[in-house]
This record gives C-alpha cells, sequence and structure tokens, in this order.
C-alpha cells in the first residue's frame, strides 16, 4: 500500500450489483477519473469508475444525516404501525 493520505472511499468490497446507466457533465467524469488513478495509487489495484460510482454514492448516503433520519422515520412509522 502506498504511503499517501488515505482516500474517504477505502478498499472496495466484493458485492452482488445490477446495472444501472447515468449521464453526467464532462468535467465530474474527468474527477471521477482522476479518483479512480489516484484510489488505484493508493490501494495498489486498478478500479473503474463504473465499479467506484456505486460504493460512492453509497457512502455519500450514509453520510447523509437528513436522508439517514428520514429513513429512520419511515421505518419506526412501519413498525408502530403493523403493532
Amino acid at each position: 500500500m502506498s504511503t499517501t493520505r488515505k482516500l474517504r472511499l477505502g478498499p472496495l468490497p466484493k458485492t452482488e450489483s445490477i446495472k444501472l446507466t447515468f449521464a453526467c457533465p464532462t468535467n465530474l467524469k474527468a474527477d471521477l477519473d482522476r479518483y479512480s488513478a489516484l484510489h488505484a495509487q493508493t490501494y495498489g489495484e486498478a478500479v473503474d469508475v463504473a465499479t467506484l460510482i456505486p460504493h460512492m454514492l453509497e457512502a455519500f448516503m450514509a453520510g447523509d444525516r437528513g436522508f439517514r433520519r428520514k429513513v429512520a422515520e419511515h421505518k419506526n412509522h412501519f413498525a408502530t404501525a403493523s403493532k
């Protein structure tokens, strides 16, 4: 492993997935390519942008307090209603 500073997105776990297609601005694609290159340099394993995106989105959503709060409220609502 490189001695460079670690990235927020660590080594990727093996997961089952489905295919999803989306469009993004060219500057975002360039940033994603740069992130992919830095990730490969940091963790010693090449990974393409399409593989990184789901993990980035998952990390983003996990860090979104408002989203987590609403999900918890939604779960609590259904748990209370089913009693």
